[in-house]
């Protein structure tokens, strides 16, 4: 009998007893970039990148595809997935950083464009744990309201990414993924394990703030920058540890895991994480940087897309959802595929 996820208490007056995932969609950009243009800007090689971080390519959003359009997109299928029209929707969430418009939120133009008329929408903006800070709020909702929200991933990494930085030119990517969050008569999304380590807040940055341009117009576009080897070696040995902590929060241990599904960093960083989880060899373990790159917090929602599309995991499998990136920020929480 397939192991279940532990209770995690009592639900408030009008809320459902425990939430779930049910649906899933993602929206990939059109243009895949290969490493061979990324080398054609900075000092590297296929070989070298391929090695170093696993991406042979990443997906670049055109102008048409707005972080707007590719979060509905996503939002659309996810819906669909599971079973529900807009209008059911009670909340939308977007996890983004990359949303250039301070306000309004993404989120409520996605909702207007789905038609999620009168439903709370609003921006989470965690860097690539976003998605899994909001998939957890978004299951407290259900389980203190009822209803259904929708949860979006969703970025457009390109328009702050410096194509002439070594350091980033070479990882990132476009994209949105979404998922549907319902009520469920069986725990289906664990506690999730969460925090910050607001020391190393310099890790991932940008290389100005936004207010710098006000003071000098020449100013080159701000742009994301990060200091690799020290992320690497934060995700490796600390978010292992957060992982290990909610595995053991759900109530379970890490042979009981039928997927791992962590942010889409590097390569190197993902099997380091499995290693230290000490994870079997039945685990599947999501690898969709090799042909997306690393989209931030849409990374985890298209990682877990692509794993459902194999024939490796089935409905009510379990997954390991791990999101970590600046601030420095971290969540892991398990769920039951829908």
């Amino acid at each position: 009998m397939k192991p279940r996820i532990t209770p995690s208490g009592r639900h408030a007056t009008g809320g459902a007893p425990h939430a779930r995932i049910s649906g899933v969609g993602g929206y990939r950009p059109h243009r895949l970039v290969g490493n061979a243009e990324v080398c054609e800007r900075i000092d590297s090689s296929d070989a070298w990148i391929r090695e170093r971080t696993g991406i042979v390519t990443r997906g670049w959003a055109g102008p048409e595809e707005t972080l707007t359009e590719m979060g509905s997109a996503a939002a659309g299928k996810a819906l669909a997935a599971a079973g529900i029209t807009a209008d059911a929707l009670d909340c939308v969430i977007v996890a983004t950083f990359t949303h250039l418009w301070q306000t309004p939120a993404a989120a409520t133009a996605i909702a207007h464009r789905l038609g999620a008329h009168g439903a709370a929408a609003f921006d989470l903006s965690a860097g690539c744990a976003g998605f899994v800070h909001a998939l957890s709020l978004a299951a407290d909702t259900v389980r203190a309201r009822g209803g259904h929200v929708l949860v979006i991933g969703a970025e457009r990494m390109t328009d702050l990414l410096d194509v002439e930085d070594r350091a980033t030119a070479m990882i990132f990517g476009d994209g949105a993924g979404a998922v549907v969050v319902s009520p469920s008569a069986t725990q289906a999304i664990g506690p999730v394990v969460w925090g910050a380590d607001g020391g190393q807040w310099d890790a991932v940055t940008q290389t100005a703030p936004w207010d710098a341009l006000r003071t000098d117009p020449g100013l080159r576009w701000p742009a994301l920058t990060q200091k690799g080897p020290q992320v690497f070696r934060w995700a490796v040995y600390e978010v292992s540890k957060v992982a290990q902590e909610a595995v053991t929060a759900a109530g379970l241990t890490p042979g009981d895991l039928d997927a791992f599904i962590p942010h889409q960093a590097n390569v190197r960083i993902i099997d380091g994480l499995a290693k230290r989880l000490g994870l079997t060899d039945d685990t599947v373990i999501a690898r969709d940087i090799v042909t997306t790159g690393n989209t931030s917090g849409a990374s985890v929602p298209l990682a877990m897309e692509a794993v459902m599309a194999t024939e490796d995991v089935g409905s009510g499998d379990l997954a390991l959802l791990v999101g970590f990136g600046a601030g420095l920020s971290y969540a892991a929480t398990v769920v039951a595929l829908p």
